[in-house]
């Protein structure tokens, strides 16, 4: 796909906007799931926003890939040949969902050449659209007002967030024991990235477990806001690169 149009854009902002409030209607029964193979919780919510989601990118770009976290049993094999494919996570944060908490979010990232080249998140408690296109500034898009979305430096305390489950995470613990100056806020989903992104937190250490579709949009974003997710060793992100589409421990930092 040549890089992403007005045209392309404008619909995966109704379209993200459609699956919101599918997930909406699903709120009061947030507490029906069922426990996928890797332990996760799987809503009617998640099906209905993935269904929608899966089938309107087909018709939109029919020449791509799409791997969804609802549809993630596509092998290696398969995978490993794509160049471009859409990366969806049509709900994020579902623990959050299911706990009553409006952090929760849709995520759609367009990777190419093993990065994420365009990057959408959508979140439909508080209807508000962050993206980035490819070497673009970041947007968020809130009743009809786009407006670019910046970082910022901490100057005296630095305020950090986390997942809202991870906190007892023994390499988080073990990280948080060298830092100073700073406090930290709990946040579900991929919506961090954008809370960094806009300037309200400086920093999002992440130490458990995290999958691709989790991390994608999130850091396209904020990279297009002026910050950077790197892992332990101090690299980028790569996507689609290994067999388990899992995520290295990582720092997203303003």
């Amino acid at each position: 796909m040549k890089p992403m149009n007005s045209r392309i854009l404008s619909q995966l902002i109704n379209l993200t906007t459609q699956a919101g409030e599918i997930i909406m209607d699903h709120r009061d029964n947030s507490t029906n799931y069922s426990i996928k193979a890797d332990n996760t919780p799987l809503t009617l919510a998640d099906k209905a926003s993935h269904e929608l989601i899966v089938s309107k990118l087909q018709k939109l770009t029919p020449n791509i890939p799409i791997l969804s976290e609802e549809s993630s049993h596509i092998p290696f094999s398969t995978r490993k040949s794509w160049n471009e494919y859409w990366l969806i996570d049509p709900l994020d944060g579902t623990r959050d969902f299911i706990d009553g908490s409006p952090d929760f979010c849709i995520s759609i990232a367009l990777i190419r050449g093993h990065y994420p080249s365009f990057g959408l998140i959508y979140s439909p408690f508080n209807k508000v659209h962050y993206y980035r296109l490819e070497n673009s500034p970041s947007l968020k898009l809130v009743n009809k007002t786009t407006f670019e979305i910046l970082t910022t430096k901490p100057k005296r305390w630095e305020k950090i967030v986390v997942g809202r489950y991870s906190t007892n995470n023994k390499g988080l613990k073990e990280h948080l024991k060298h830092k100073t100056n700073f406090e930290t806020f709990k946040h579900g989903s991929a919506l961090k990235f954008c809370l960094i992104a806009e300037g309200i937190y400086h920093y999002y250490p992440k130490f458990g477990r995290c999958s691709e579709w989790d991390t994608a949009a999130g850091v396209c974003i904020l990279e297009g806001a002026g910050g950077k997710v790197i892992d332990l060793n101090n690299n980028t992100l790569k996507y689609n690169s290994t067999k388990d589409i899992i995520s290295p421990a990582f720092r997203a930092i303003a």
